[in-house]
């Protein structure tokens, strides 16, 4: 695996995303949303959430996933979500009305490095093409709150870009792209498993899978000795 030095830097500020995300999150799902769904399905799948739990998605988007995790817990379970933009949160909550399930559903427009959570709130966590929008320095820091957030032996689902160990062209190009038009292209490959590793997580389950020359990893991880 790539060494962390090797991973783009993401100069943007937090501040300049939300905004970015305001003004043009209603063609997420026209540009980019359609192609992560069936990597973010089978990373549900991986949770495998059941009736009864408390679960959290971190960087919802437009609420596809809320949706589903809402139906997976059940009429006595809860789901909540936190994404940065007001925009995102709203189309969300239009999405989460139109299915009947509000009742489940609970959403917080925020940042995820300090979740606005208690500790060991959660049975599970899923962040789907997010993680990697943080920059490298921050990555761990988000990874140490959704532990913080995450009950003793609860678990944890990261589906993000992965760095390849030969970094082939196309990921070149890509990341050449992502230095250069950061609006446009926000997210990088990053290592996923590694970082998981690094603030104790114990890893479960990965898969990875191609998407157009790119990788995708699916990575379920738990605390265990929590």
């Amino acid at each position: 695996m790539s060494s962390e030095l090797s991973i783009s830097r993401v100069l943007r500020p937090r501040n300049a995303a939300k905004t970015t995300y305001n003004r043009y999150g209603f063609l997420y799902d026209l540009i980019g949303g359609q192609f992560e769904r069936s990597y973010a399905l089978t990373g549900l799948g991986m949770l495998n959430i059941q009736p009864g739990e408390q679960v959290l998605e971190v960087g919802f988007g437009t609420g596809h996933a809320l949706v589903a995790l809402a139906k997976a817990v059940g009429d006595h379970g809860k789901v909540v979500g936190i994404d940065i933009s007001e925009r995102m949160c709203a189309m969300s909550w239009r999405r989460i009305n139109r299915s009947g399930l509000s009742n489940r559903v609970s959403l917080y427009c925020g940042d995820a490095i300090k979740l606005p959570f208690n500790d060991d709130e959660f049975d599970a966590i899923f962040m789907s093409f997010t993680l990697e929008l943080f920059d490298t320095p921050d990555i761990s820091r988000v990874l140490t709150e959704l532990k913080r957030v995450l009950k003793p032996k609860g678990r944890l689902c990261v589906v993000s870009l992965s760095k390849s160990q030969r970094e082939p062209c196309i990921e070149r190009l890509y990341e050449w792209v992502h230095r250069h038009f950061p609006d446009w292209v926000d997210c990088r490959p990053i290592n996923p498993i590694r970082a998981l590793s690094r603030v104790k997580f114990t890893i479960l389950q990965a898969k990875l899978q191609p998407m157009f020359g790119l990788n995708v990893a699916m990575v379920l991880a738990s605390e265990l000795d929590k």
